[in-house]
């Protein structure tokens, strides 16, 4: 019988001690130290083992040098899901290990169980531990009407033993694997009950040898704390190759899927879906939900182009400005940093004259997003001014500019596209840095692009 030992596990970051803690020496959280029985491996549990008849390559056990590497190409997997595309760098990466976050209900069960009903030609494992079989099939339902083809090369398992599941998978030899989700299952490895430190790290080490050594591709979904953490142990993040973020308002049909870490491409790439009754709508042209339809020119509000990864995108920034009925003013900002507005608010203080010390502000960016694009910042101050002087921009006006401290209108990079997508959408003018002007040929655009260096210069030209 294998010999138990009881350690301390820091719930934050995974930090191990062989006793309780107040403070965690490597998060400096407090009182987040929790006992576990922790069980010696015994090698008579089975585990992850590839099979004989696996197409898997072991790795070399001595050291070779780089050129002597044989190396071949792998190609991506590219799913029916062109915002999951994209946001993972072109496709599904054979062996990688991808681990998806996001609030209950959110959409992360439906977005993975979406692709596991639309890929084609492919067996698909998904994995739950949380739900029924039968609820899964309700689901599914939805999604997808039924039909002798629906569901087919898709299929269920409702398991939370590592060791069971890995049976499974040798039988069936799995193209891609979804664990739904990390925190339910168990190792026999571990004594600790499921969702602790050391049974995620421990059943997610599992899940990346038999990533790794099949090159089967492997989709963790995980709970995350209440400060909007990942839950379990700080490594878990470390251990997989690609992290990502579903978040989004429940007040609003859409969310956003971000890429927080990707060891196969862009770290800053968006995708964008809306939440419907049979499951997740991709939203190909994300100015659609960012930019309100209205039929005349509202004051306090205006367009800024931004950039999120490869992707240009249109944001409508609103703004209320108003006399202080408490005596202290009120700073709020919906979808921004609230420290950049005070900063910019200060700015058009000193520089311009406006006098904003005892008025109430509020700032909002709409579609439920948040943005920390510098180049809005000029579409901001001029929405903050439009508020100020109740005077309406034309909505056929927008802005991509950075304002710096003594407020001047700073250059910002890939501009080109943001003019571009400026003029697909129909907008008849763009106010620019003018230090973007070098290398850039103005004739070839058939919208109006204005070059501004001050903030005083964009009043004047806006309002006369």
């Amino acid at each position: 019988m294998s010999k138990l030992k009881t350690s301390y596990f820091c719930q934050s970051c995974g930090y191990q001690s062989p006793k309780w803690l107040g403070k965690c020496p490597s998060c400096n959280e407090w009182n987040t130290f929790v006992e576990e029985i922790i069980e010696k491996v015994n090698t008579s549990v089975p585990t992850w083992k590839p099979s004989t008849t696996s197409t898997s390559t072991q790795r070399a056990q001595k050291p070779q040098e780089l050129g002597e590497i044989a190396y071949s190409e792998r190609q991506r997997i590219v799913t029916s899901d062109g915002e999951l595309n994209r946001v993972l760098g072109g496709g599904v990466v054979p062996g990688s290990l991808v681990l998806i976050g996001g609030e209950p209900g959110i959409g992360k069960s439906t977005l993975m169980l979406q692709l596991a009903l639309h890929l084609k030609n492919m067996k698909v494992l998904y994995v739950s531990g949380e739900e029924s079989d039968q609820q899964i099939k309700m689901r599914a339902e939805r999604m997808v009407p039924p039909s002798p083809s629906s569901g087919k090369g898709c299929y269920i398992l409702t398991e939370t033993s590592t060791q069971n599941i890995f049976k499974q998978i040798e039988l069936l030899e799995p193209g891609i694997v979804v664990i739904d989700s990390i925190q339910t299952l168990h190792s026999s490895h571990i004594e600790s009950t499921p969702g602790s430190v050391s049974q995620v790290r421990e059943c997610t080490a599992e899940l990346l040898r038999f990533a790794k050594e099949t090159a089967t591709p492997v989709f963790l979904i995980g709970h995350i704390t209440k400060d909007g953490m990942i839950a379990g142990p700080k490594i878990l993040e470390h251990m997989v190759d690609t992290v990502l973020q579903f978040e989004g308002d429940r007040h609003y049909s859409y969310r956003i899927l971000r890429a927080i870490k990707n060891r196969f491409g862009s770290a800053s790439e968006l995708g964008i879906y809306e939440m419907r009754g049979n499951g997740l709508r991709e939203v190909a042209n994300p100015s659609e939900i960012l930019l309100s339809q209205r039929d005349e020119p509202l004051g306090g509000i205006a367009i800024s182009a931004t950039i999120e990864g490869a992707r240009p995108m249109l944001i409508e920034t609103q703004a209320l400005v108003s006399h202080s009925t408490y005596g202290t003013p009120q700073r709020s900002a919906t979808g921004f940093d609230v420290r950049r507005m005070n900063m910019l608010l200060a700015v058009l203080e000193k520089r311009c004259g406006f006098k904003l010390g005892m008025k109430d502000v509020f700032l909002n960016i709409t579609g439920g997003i948040r943005i920390e694009d510098p180049a809005i910042d000029l579409g901001l101050v001029a929405s903050i001014i439009s508020s100020h002087e109740d005077m309406p921009i034309s909505f056929k006006t927008c802005f991509a500019a950075e304002v710096g401290l003594s407020g001047e209108i700073r250059a910002v990079n890939r501009i080109e596209q943001r003019i571009m997508e400026a003029e697909k959408l129909g907008f008849e003018q763009i106010f620019i840095s003018k230090y973007n002007k070098k290398g850039l040929d103005l004739k070839k655009y058939a919208i109006e692009v204005k070059t501004v260096g001050k903030i005083e210069e964009v009043f004047n030209l806006l309002f006369g």
